[in-house]
């Protein structure tokens, strides 16, 4: 069923514009219909208002957000394990597309690439979430059936009135995490015999290594504007904004496919030294 907010505003007679038709998509509470939304967004649209748009949100009623202790986890090597296991990855997907979304609409006065970049990855995880939720389908799932928490979404709140916290914090931070968990999420599911599933996990780390790149290429780009040094950044942001700190083992060859400097790498190298002897 399209969410009624979704029918208000392509009714709405406003201007359909890059940045309007994004924020409609954001505001849009039905993932699926989220989803539609967003992979009918027109590239070649106008990029529109230069303004920081006032948005809501848009997510559906369900799943419940609880704190990441109460998200029910099984063996990936039983079936209902498996299905939470998807159900998780689902939800992170979905608040990637709204993640990226927000980036079109919340921050403006960047050149035209930085905004077609970020339609590039929403539409990219608009895809990611259909077909795990294909995959959910599969074991007798929808997206809603268990309980989810909200970290993803906690860090675009902090970081709505910073550029470049929210490129350090998000997709240099916590969506580089996935680099480094996808592949043995990817071998779990591959030996409990899910194929299909763990193809699903190689197309997401293909993508999500673009994706981080993106966010990689203009979080230097905003330090170079303001003359700081990317590390140094990196650092404050993670100190100023309460973050988790990276958390070994890495994966160094997709961080660095995905934009990560060899000073960046060297830097997590000590990290991981640091963490592995405590």
């Amino acid at each position: 069923m399209i969410d009624p907010l979704c029918s208000v505003l392509m009714g709405s007679g406003l201007e359909q514009t890059l940045r309007q038709t994004a924020l409609q998509a954001l505001e849009c509470k039905d993932s699926l219909e989220k989803v539609r939304l967003v992979l009918a967004i027109d590239v070649s649209l106008p990029l529109g208002s230069q303004a920081s748009f006032c948005s809501r949100v848009g997510r559906p009623d369900k799943p419940e957000l609880v704190h990441p202790a109460r998200v029910p986890t099984r063996k990936v090597s039983q079936p209902v394990g498996r299905g939470m296991l998807l159900h998780s990855l689902a939800h992170i997907e979905f608040n990637a597309i709204n993640l990226a979304l927000d980036l079109l609409v919340r921050f403006p006065f960047m050149p035209e690439q930085f905004y077609l970049d970020w339609l590039k990855v929403a539409k990219e995880e608009a895809l990611h979430h259909s077909l795990l939720c294909d995959r959910l389908a599969a074991y007798e799932l929808t997206y809603g059936d268990y309980p989810a928490h909200d970290g993803l979404w906690q860090m675009a709140e902090k970081t709505k009135e910073s550029l470049l916290a929210r490129l350090a914090l998000v997709p240099r931070l916590l969506e580089a995490r996935g680099l480094d968990v996808s592949p043995a999420i990817r071998e779990k599911l591959a030996a409990a015999g899910d194929m299909e599933s763990a193809k699903v996990l190689d197309i997401i780390l293909r993508d999500e290594i673009g994706h981080v790149a993106i966010g990689n290429r203009w979080f230097n780009e905003v330090c170079n504007n303001e003359l700081r040094d990317p590390i140094e950044a990196f650092e404050y942001c993670l100190r100023e904004y309460t973050a988790p700190q990276p958390r070994s083992p890495f994966n160094f060859k997709a961080r660095a496919q995905a934009g990560f400097s060899e000073e960046e790498l060297a830097w997590l190298m000590q990290v991981e030294l640091e963490q592995s002897a405590q």
